[in-house]
């Protein structure tokens, strides 16, 4: 039994089976024949929003399961678990969706919350820019006033999924009327908004969501496509950055247990000797210390996500980068291991576990590097000086 379940409701604890449940029917096979044929996981973003995954965490008056962040992350954990994670999760209800909940005028939430609940509609979420990297006080995609509408301009990268999402939340800055400073706001860019323009990046990943720059070329936007107040933005924006790394842990521990668990059975029934190699200390040792930190990760995973869920925003902000850190080394960890342990078949493309190589260290990079983490953990929880 998994010390999860300590932690978890009978109401958790069903909702882990049941997407682990529909996880196994589509698995990594699945995801392996999207990314060679360069398709998108749609069936299985259908049946997950029909079962009522995908919006667990929107409120129920706009189609949502009222629940929050415990639930939306056990759902991308056990999709992650079962080898087909759906990366669009972290950006569309947990970001976008969110973030319009939290703070979206009764006209948006009605427009873009329930289709975000029943995977009608996705959203993507372009905060990165190229000359900003982790310095979002950098960012200088900007929006002015002209007349009633805003028109936006700035360059955004490593957007994910803008090809198949309605719409781009894209974070920018406006000057203060009072100050002249520049402060953040959020914005609503559907997909074919002229000056939009996209084009691919060619990464070495191999994900079904593909990446992209963006190029905003004063893309005009009436004055509702503004979230929020435009006084707040940095709150709004740091309500959406929580739950993103809470769902970027459990994209990492899902992807860390699923390569466990392959590398698990391999040692089970590899013989080259008179025992399987799962009896020798070299293999078990690793294998058990990578459960070890796996199953530690969730742990501060679980406590980020209901410290968000109680409305404890600074709380939850330690907890979510720590969640992040433990999560994407514990990842790092599992996948390598599980490589080694399979030896020569852990590189074939019979086992599906090379390309987690890789893809494991986007749990490690992204939203944030696990060196602006031990920064922020340095200042915000040790009260250490900063160096910039």
């Amino acid at each position: 039994m998994s010390t999860s379940t300590v932690l978890e409701t009978e109401e958790h604890q069903a909702l882990r089976a049941a997407v682990a449940a529909l996880g196994k029917r589509y698995g990594r096979a699945y995801m392996q024949s999207l990314v060679s044929e360069g398709g998108h996981p749609r069936e299985l973003w259908a049946e997950a929003a029909k079962a009522g995954f995908l919006g667990v965490n929107l409120p129920e008056e706009y189609g949502g399961g009222g629940a929050g962040m415990a639930e939306l992350s056990i759902v991308l954990e056990e999709l992650g678990a079962s080898g087909s994670p759906l990366l669009m999760m972290i950006v569309s209800p947990a970001i976008c969706g969110t973030v319009i909940a939290r703070f979206g005028t009764e006209e948006q939430k009605r427009q873009w919350l329930p289709g975000l609940a029943d995977g009608s509609l996705t959203m993507a979420f372009g905060i990165t820019e190229p000359d900003a990297g982790s310095n979002s006080h950098r960012i200088t995609t900007t929006a002015r006033r002209d007349g009633g509408d805003w028109l936006l301009t700035g360059r955004k990268v490593f957007v994910s999924g803008v090809d198949i999402a309605d719409a781009t939340l894209i974070v920018g800055r406006t000057e203060d009327a009072r100050t002249g400073r520049l402060k953040a706001c959020l914005f609503i860019v559907p997909r074919e908004t002229p000056g939009f323009q996209r084009s691919r990046i060619d990464m070495e990943v191999h994900a079904p969501e593909k990446q992209f720059e963006l190029v905003l070329d004063d893309v005009r936007l009436p004055a509702d496509a503004l979230v929020g107040d435009e006084d707040a933005g940095l709150l709004q924006l740091f309500a959406g950055l929580n739950p993103e790394r809470i769902m970027t842990a459990a994209f990492g521990i899902g992807m860390g247990r699923y390569a466990l668990g392959r590398a698990v059975e391999y040692a089970k029934t590899r013989q080259v000797w008179k025992e399987p190699i799962g009896a020798h200390q070299a293999i078990a040792h690793p294998l058990a210390q990578a459960h070890i930190e796996l199953e530690l990760a969730r742990l501060m995973m679980q406590k980020a996500a209901r410290l968000y869920d109680a409305g404890d925003d600074a709380g939850a902000g330690e907890a979510a980068n720590m969640a992040k850190y433990a999560a994407g080394e514990a990842c790092v960890k599992a996948v390598d291991q599980a490589v080694h342990t399979l030896g020569g078949n852990g590189l074939t493309r019979e086992y599906g576990l090379a390309s987690l190589i890789t893809g494991a260290r986007v749990a490690r990079i992204a939203p944030v590097s696990r060196e602006m983490i031990l920064n922020y953990v340095s200042h915000q929880s040790l009260g250490l000086p900063k160096s910039y």
